[in-house]
C-alpha cells in the first residue's frame, strides 16, 4: 500500500507558512498490522522521586464505547458514569468506604446533574460521605480528573497526603445534548415567572414573536474563533501537506488494529453493561474496517469541495464512560493489590486556538520527556488521542521538523515522531470512539495494559483538546 506522492489543495485556506516547509511523505500503515516486537523491560531507570509518594493505577475499566444514537440513547450521563463505577467496583472489589474521593471529567454537561461525579457515585452505592466533583477541560477532561490527585503541590489529593484512594473517570453522552430556547425566549420565560400581575404577564406575552421559538443547537466549535474542529483539522492537514490518501490509510490502520485487538481479547478494560430495558452491551460498536476504495468515495465533511477530512478519517460522536482506581502505592500494597502502573510526570500546554488548535501532543511531548529525563527512544508504548487522521499525521510532521521546533516552539531541535510500530497498537479514538470526557482514562489504561502485555517499561499518553490545549503523561509499568 503506497501513498500518492503529490496532491493538490485547491481553494483550501492556509494561514501559515507551514505548507511551504512540509512536503508529502509516503506513509504506509498496512505493515503495522503485524504484532509489534516485544519491548525490553526493566532496563531503564525508574522515575520514582525521593520524598514523593508513588501513585499507582490499580486498575481501570470502561463500559463499551458506542456510536451516539444507539443503545445508550435513552439514558442520562450519570447512568453511564454509574455503570463505569459499578464495573470498577466489581473488577477490583475495593470496599466503597475506602474510597476517599471521586473525580469525573465531562464536557457537555446535563443541566439536571451538573456534578455528574456526585450523582453517579450515589447511584453506584458509594457513601454520601464520599466527596465527588466534576471537572471539564474539553477532550482532556478525564486527564484533568486523574492528575488532580497527582500534583505534589497545591491541592494534589494523594501526593499531598490528603487521600490514599481516589477514583477518577469521565463520561460523555452525545446522544442527548442540551438544546436551548433562543435567548429572547429564555428571557421572556424568566420574566414571566417573575411577573406578579395579569397585566404584567399580558404585556410580556404581547412581545412574543415566532422567531423566539428558534432553538439554539450546540456545535463542536471554538468559542473564540467560531470555527468547527473539523474545519481546523482540514486546514491543519493542508498546512502540513497531509494528503487524503494518507489520512484514509491511517484511519484504516486504526480500525484494523482495533478489530484485531478486540478479537484477541486485548481490550480488557471493557466491562459489560446491562442497559435498562435493553440488551447487555459487551463491546465497542464503532470498529468498522473498510477499504481504501470505499473510504475514497466519501465527500469532504467540512471544507467543501476540496477538503480532505471525511467521516471515515474522523473520530465519531460517541457515548461512553470510564473509571480508574488510583492509590498511593503503600496503601495499594497494604490492601493486597498488585498495581498495573505508576502515574509519573505530566504536563499541560496551550497554544493558539486557531492555527494550532490540534497540536497539543507536539508541544506537550518534549516537555514531559524532559521533565521525566527521558527521550523518545525510551518510550515503549505511545497512546495518542486520534481526533482526526490529519491531526495525528500533522503532529507527526511537526514533531519531526527542526524548522517547526525552531520557528514555533522556541526549541533548537525536533523531538522526533513516534515510531508507528509502537503507536496506538490496539486502535485509537478513530475506531474505538471518543466520548469527550472519558477518553483520557482509556488512553492511560491502554498504555498500562500494553506495557504489561508487551513487556515495556514506559508509556507516553498525549492528547489535544479544544481551546488549543494539550496534555502528556508518562506511565511506568509496575514491576511484575
Amino acid at each position: 500500500m503506497t501513498s500518492i506522492l503529490t496532491y493538490t489543495f485547491k481553494n483550501l485556506p492556509s494561514t501559515s507558512a507551514w505548507a511551504l516547509r512540509f512536503s508529502l511523505r509516503p506513509l504506509s500503515c498496512s505493515s503495522q498490522l503485524r504484532a509489534a516486537p516485544a519491548a525490553q523491560t526493566n532496563t531503564k531507570k525508574t522515575l520514582a522521586k525521593p520524598n514523593v509518594r508513588n501513585i499507582v493505577v490499580v486498575d481501570g475499566v470502561r463500559i463499551p464505547f458506542l456510536l451516539s444514537g444507539t443503545s445508550y440513547k435513552d439514558l442520562m450521563p450519570h447512568d453511564l458514569a454509574r455503570a463505569a463505577l459499578s464495573g470498577l467496583l466489581h473488577r477490583t472489589n475495593v470496599p466503597k468506604e475506602v474510597v476517599d474521593y471521586i473525580i469525573f471529567g465531562t464536557v457537555i454537561q446535563e443541566v439536571k446533574t451538573s456534578n455528574v461525579a456526585r450523582e453517579a457515585a450515589l447511584g453506584a452505592g458509594f457513601s454520601d460521605k464520599t466527596p465527588a466533583h466534576t471537572v471539564t477541560m474539553a477532550c482532556i477532561s478525564a486527564n484533568q480528573a486523574m492528575t488532580t490527585d497527582l500534583c505534589p503541590v497545591g491541592v494534589g489529593l494523594i501526593a499531598s497526603g490528603q487521600s490514599d484512594v481516589i477514583v477518577a473517570g469521565g463520561v460523555e453522552l452525545m446522544s442527548d445534548v442540551p438544546i436551548r430556547h433562543s435567548r429572547k425566549m429564555r428571557k421572556m420565560m424568566l420574566d414571566l415567572n417573575k411577573a406578579k400581575t395579569l397585566g404584567q404577564r399580558l404585556s410580556l406575552i404581547s412581545k412574543f414573536r415566532l422567531n423566539f421559538l428558534t432553538p439554539e443547537l450546540p456545535a463542536v466549535a471554538e468559542f473564540s474563533t467560531s470555527e468547527t474542529m473539523g474545519h481546523s483539522a482540514d486546514r491543519l492537514a493542508a498546512s502540513f501537506a497531509v494528503s487524503r490518501l494518507e489520512q484514509d490509510e491511517y484511519a484504516l490502520r486504526s480500525h484494523r488494529l482495533a478489530k484485531k485487538a478486540q478479537d484477541e481479547g486485548l481490550l480488557s478494560d471493557v466491562v459489560p453493561f446491562k442497559v435498562p430495558g435493553k440488551e447487555t452491551v459487551t463491546k465497542d460498536n464503532g470498529i468498522r474496517p473498510s477499504s481504501l476504495e470505499q473510504m475514497a468515495k466519501l465527500k469532504p465533511a467540512f471544507v467543501k469541495p476540496y477538503g480532505t477530512v471525511t467521516a471515515a478519517n474522523s473520530s465519531f460522536l460517541t457515548d461512553g464512560a470510564s473509571a480508574m482506581l488510583i492509590m498511593a502505592e503503600d496503601k495499594a500494597l497494604a490492601m493486597g493489590y498488585k498495581p498495573k502502573a505508576y502515574l509519573r510526570d505530566f504536563v499541560y500546554v496551550s497554544q493558539d486556538p486557531k492555527d494550532q488548535l490540534l497540536l497539543g501532543p507536539t508541544y506537550a511531548t518534549p516537555k514531559v520527556l524532559e521533565k521525566a529525563g527521558l527521550t523518545l527512544k525510551d518510550i515503549d508504548a505511545f497512546e495518542f488521542h486520534e481526533a482526526f487522521s490529519g491531526q495525528i499525521l500533522a503532529n507527526f510532521k511537526a514533531m519531526d521538523s527542526d524548522w517547526f521546533a525552531q520557528n514555533y516552539m522556541g526549541r533548537k531541535t525536533k523531538v522526533g515522531a513516534p515510531p508507528l510500530e509502537k503507536f496506538n497498537n490496539w486502535g485509537g479514538s478513530l475506531s474505538l470512539g471518543h466520548p469527550f470526557g472519558a477518553t483520557g482514562c482509556r488512553l492511560v489504561m491502554a498504555a498500562a495494559n500494553r506495557l504489561r502485555k508487551e513487556g515495556g517499561q514506559f508509556g507516553l499518553v498525549a492528547a489535544c483538546a479544544a481551546g488549543g490545549q494539550g496534555h502528556a503523561m508518562i506511565v511506568e509499568a509496575y514491576p511484575k
